[in-house]
Formats: C-alpha cells, sequence, structure tokens
C-alpha cells in the first residue's frame, strides 16, 4: 500500500496541465505583505466540466528552519457546469485559480498541492528568499 506523500505527483507544468504553477516573487521583503497566485494549467489548459475538473488547490509556506509548514489557503471550486438539468447545462463555472498575500520574515519554500477529481493529487514548491 502506498503512503500518502507517496500519492502526489509532479512534472514540468509547461507540458502537464495538471501541476500548480506558483506565481510569487522570487525575493520579499522582510514583513512586507506580497502576492502568490496558484493556477492549474497555465500552459496546457486543463478541463472544467462535470466529470472532469480540479476540486482544490492548498498553499503552505515553510520558512527555513521551522519544523512544520504552515497552511497560508486553502481554495475549493464547488461549480463545474452541474444543475437540476444534469451535467454541464449550467452557465456558472468556476476557474482553478488561488490568490492570496502573506508576510514572512525567514526565507522559506512554498508548497502548492491540488486535486484533479480523474487524475488525483499534483504538487508543485518554489523557493522564497527575504531581503
Amino acid at each position: 500500500m502506498a503512503e500518502f506523500k507517496e500519492l502526489f505527483k509532479s512534472a514540468d507544468w509547461k507540458q502537464e496541465k495538471h501541476v500548480p504553477v506558483i506565481d510569487a516573487p522570487d525575493s520579499v521583503k522582510k514583513g512586507e505583505f506580497f502576492s502568490v497566485e496558484v493556477t492549474i494549467g497555465k500552459e496546457v489548459a486543463h478541463p472544467n466540466k462535470t466529470d472532469h475538473h480540479i476540486r482544490w488547490i492548498d498553499i503552505y509556506f515553510q520558512p527555513e528552519g521551522s519544523k512544520f509548514p504552515y497552511q497560508i489557503g486553502k481554495t475549493e471550486f464547488s461549480s463545474h457546469g452541474v444543475s437540476t438539468e444534469g451535467p454541464d447545462t449550467s452557465s456558472v463555472y468556476t476557474h482553478h485559480r488561488a490568490s492570496l498575500s502573506f508576510k514572512t520574515d525567514k526565507a522559506g519554500t512554498l508548497f502548492a498541492s491540488s486535486y484533479c477529481n480523474i487524475h488525483g493529487l499534483w504538487q508543485n514548491q518554489k523557493q522564497i528568499s527575504v531581503k
């Protein structure tokens, strides 16, 4: 039986539509808020249909020297075209993108994970330095 950590997949986001793409500065000012955006399917579009969609994006930050990461945010997507008339009959669709701001006094690693209802768990990470 696989361990939970073994269920997360990763790949080059320019070729794989499921990988969370983290858009954030490489370096930030100590104690100042900065923006982070995580998108699924930035280069290769991911479907957003009732039968194939991204369910959530989760974002963590682990400061250097910290034992555990901090959860920075979680975004759930619940409109994928389903309505009382059936699959893909609604005019309401969410887009799989999460946007937030936070601040830190320490450099560290941003982690993003996402869940596709067909292709499972995906992850990516980005180093952040602090000036």
